[in-house]
C-alpha cells in the first residue's frame, strides 16, 4: 500500500518509461474501487468505457455515452488524490467535427475532473488529437483491437499478427506519437509486435493482451478480483482473488438468516424506553 501522496503526473509517467519502471494502470468505475485502487499504489486509473458491459450489461461499449462516463469519472476522481485518471472518449464523442470532439474532451477535464481522455483509433484521430492538445487536453491513444470498432473488425480478435498488419499498427502509433497523444495503450496484439512498437516509441506504451515488453500494463478491476460474470474471463487477464465467490456465499448467508429469523439478532437493533412502549400500546389510532 503506498503513502506517497504526490500527484502522478504525464512527466512521471515518461520519466518511468525512461527509467525502465513498469508503470500500472486499473479500470475502474466508481467511488468504492477507485480508492482501493488507488490505496493499492497503481500509477494510473482508467475510467473505461468498457463500464457499459462490465457495470451496465450492455453487449458492447457502443451504447455509451458522454453522460454515462461523466457520472462515472465524476464518482472516480472524488476518490483519487495520487493516481493519474483517464477517461474514455465514448462512441461517436470524437467521430464527428474537431470542434464537438475537443469540446466533449474539454467536458471530461472541466466537469469529470479526469487528468486526461483516451481515443480508439489511429492516425486518422491526428488531427482531432493535435487540436486537444493545443487545447491543453493530455490525450492517450488506443490502437489494436478497439472495442468501439468491434463490428468492423469482425469481433474481439487479436491485430497484427500479419505483417502488414503489425506494419499498420506501427505507422499509426508513430502518427498519434507525433499527433501529441502522451501515452499509448495497446490492446491484444502479439507480445513481439508490441515489443517493437513499445522500443521505437518514446512515449509510454500500455500494454492489454500485448505482452510484458510493454512500459506498463491495465487490467480491469473486475477481471483482476473475479468481481462479476465468472463464465468468461479474456485470455490475457490474470485474476488475483475470487471476489465474485465471497459476495455470493455472503449474500446467501444473508438470506438464509433472514428466512429463518436469525437475522437482525440482538445486537442489530436499537430499543425505546419500557415507560415510551406502554404509551404506544396504551393509545389509540385516529384514522
Amino acid at each position: 500500500m503506498t503513502n506517497n501522496l504526490a500527484p502522478v503526473t504525464t512527466s512521471d509517467l515518461r520519466k518511468k518509461k525512461r527509467d525502465g519502471q513498469p508503470i500500472t494502470m486499473v479500470t475502474a468505475y466508481d467511488f468504492p474501487s477507485a480508492k482501493l485502487v488507488e490505496e493499492a499504489g497503481a500509477d494510473m486509473i482508467l475510467v473505461g468505457d468498457s463500464l457499459g458491459m462490465v457495470v451496465l450489461g450492455y453487449d458492447s461499449t457502443i451504447p455509451v455515452t458522454m453522460d454515462d462516463m461523466l457520472h462515472h469519472t465524476k464518482a472516480v476522481t472524488r476518490a483519487v488524490k495520487r493516481a493519474f485518471v483517464v477517461s474514455d472518449m465514448p462512441f461517436l464523442s470524437y467521430h464527428g467535427t474537431v470542434e464537438e470532439a475537443v469540446k466533449n474532451a474539454g467536458r471530461l477535464l472541466q466537469e469529470g475532473l479526469a487528468k486526461a481522455v483516451k481515443m480508439e483509433g489511429g492516425r486518422e484521430l491526428s488531427p482531432i488529437i493535435t487540436r486537444c492538445v493545443q487545447a491543453g487536453i493530455p490525450v492517450m491513444g488506443h490502437i489494436g483491437l478497439t472495442p468501439q470498432a468491434v463490428h468492423q473488425l469482425g469481433g474481439y480478435k487479436v491485430q497484427g499478427r500479419e505483417l502488414h498488419q503489425a506494419r499498420r499498427l506501427l505507422e499509426d502509433a508513430l502518427a498519434l506519437e507525433e499527433a501529441g497523444v502522451f501515452a499509448l495503450v495497446l490492446e491484444c496484439v502479439p507480445q513481439e509486435v508490441a515489443a517493437v512498437i513499445a522500443d521505437k516509441l518514446e512515449i509510454p506504451v500500455i500494454g492489454i493482451g500485448a505482452g510484458p515488453s510493454c512500459d506498463g500494463q491495465v487490467l480491469v478491476l473486475h477481471d483482476l478480483v473475479g468481481y462479476g460474470s465468472s463464465d468468461w474471463k479474456p485470455k490475457f487477464a490474470k485474476r488475483y482473488a475470487d471476489t465474485g465467490t465471497i459476495i455470493r456465499e455472503a449474500v446467501a448467508a444473508y438470506v438464509s438468516d433472514v428466512k429463518e429469523r436469525r437475522f437482525p439478532a440482538p445486537e442489530h437493533v436499537f430499543h425505546a424506553a419500557e415507560e415510551t412502549v406502554k404509551q404506544l400500546y396504551g393509545e389509540g389510532v385516529n384514522r
